[in-house]
């Protein structure tokens, strides 16, 4: 599973992705967190090229929105 993380849960990713290293989950599924500076996205970037984007490559779109 690959989730592209809105730059507004960043923070949040990264405590979620500590909790699923440290529990072994990464031992029973391929999950894949992307930010928006990994994927070339700027910040500002409007929803529908957010998605666009998630949808090209093959993501999910995790949103506080």
């Amino acid at each position: 599973m690959r989730i592209l993380v809105d730059h507004n849960l960043e923070g949040l990713a990264v405590l979620l992705w500590g909790t699923l290293v440290a529990e072994g989950w990464l031992e029973l599924t391929e999950i894949e967190l992307t930010t928006f500076r990994d994927a070339g996205l700027p910040f500002s970037s409007s929803d529908r090229v957010v998605w666009r984007f998630a949808q090209t490559n093959d993501m999910d779109k995790d949103s506080a929105e």
